[in-house]
């Protein structure tokens, strides 16, 4: 378990009645320092054990713009929901390229493994969500282990998806915003494999969420899916290949299309107070 004093506090601010931070440490399965942020509703100031919710957000954004722009705040904190936003890659980690495009590298870690030279090294951002970021934020906070959820907003949306029907007895809600639903599949993820797989396509398998439900695996609860119909990158979305694997799986989706909607925060905070709601009606108490 990571030391306290390891944790630097970059900013903290009042908020809706709870507190927003922004922390860094060293993280071990990044080998780099890793930023984030945290809401903090006040019945965890209070050393209320609180239900919690991570959110993965799409690439080129970092761990502030979810906080910051979604609006999500103050649902958090009428329904006592802590928010935990990592990074969307490790920073600093100077492999040549990794700042070329928008698409791969800085900002854009996809929320998996690399298991390719140079990027396996640090690239390890599906380890750091699942494993050690939950653990030094139990440590430090009182963020209840049993009542996780966790969404994603795009590319997000492939690390929301895929840690949620990989370990649905972590992660007990699951939602998403315009995910990138079938990675594998689309320009993007053909960029992925060729430099963090090394051109191994089988390696989706553990993280493409169409893949996943096609394998036989299943999310206990019911997934939330939205997707703007005036949405630019839909093509690289797929939302229709997610769905058809939903159907054939037998896994309760709801895929919601919305007329005159894009890709960007405008679009998610229309809706985010539907996202909070779904994920408290899994993780609080009826």
């Amino acid at each position: 378990m990571m030391d306290s004093k390891s944790i630097t506090v970059m900013e903290r601010h009042a908020c809706c009645g709870g507190e927003v931070r922004f922390l860094s440490h060293p993280s071990r399965e990044l080998g780099l320092e890793a930023k984030l942020g945290v809401f903090l509703p006040r019945q965890a100031l209070e050393g209320e054990l609180v239900p919690v919710l991570y959110v993965l957000a799409g690439m080129t954004s970092t761990y502030e713009n979810f906080l910051i722009k979604a609006n999500a705040v103050r649902y958090a904190a009428e329904h006592g929901i802590a928010l935990v936003t990592p990074d969307t890659s490790p920073r600093g980690a100077n492999v040549a390229g990794e700042d070329d495009a928008v698409d791969l590298g800085t900002g854009a870690g996809y929320y998996v493994d690399a298991t390719s030279d140079p990027w396996r090294k640090h690239y390890r951002m599906a380890s750091y969500v699942e494993r050690e970021l939950p653990e030094l934020m139990e440590s430090l906070f009182p963020f209840d282990a049993d009542r996780c959820g966790i969404a994603g907003h795009s590319m997000g949306g492939i690390g929301a998806l895929s840690l949620a029907l990989r370990h649905p007895e972590k992660w007990k809600t699951v939602s998403a915003f315009a995910p990138i639903s079938a990675p594998s599949q689309v320009e993007w993820g053909k960029k992925v494999t060729a430099a963090y797989f090394g051109g191994d396509k089988s390696q989706w398998n553990s993280y493409d969420p169409t893949l996943l439900l096609k394998s036989g695996h299943r999310h206990v609860g019911p997934i939330l899916v939205d997707q703007g119909l005036n949405d630019d990158l839909i093509k690289e979305l797929r939302p229709d290949l997610l769905e058809e694997a939903a159907k054939q799986a037998g896994q309760t989706l709801t895929l919601r299309h919305h007329k005159g909607y894009d890709h960007g925060y405008w679009f998610v905070q229309t809706f985010v107070a539907d996202h909070i709601r779904h994920h408290a009606e899994g993780l609080l108490p009826r």
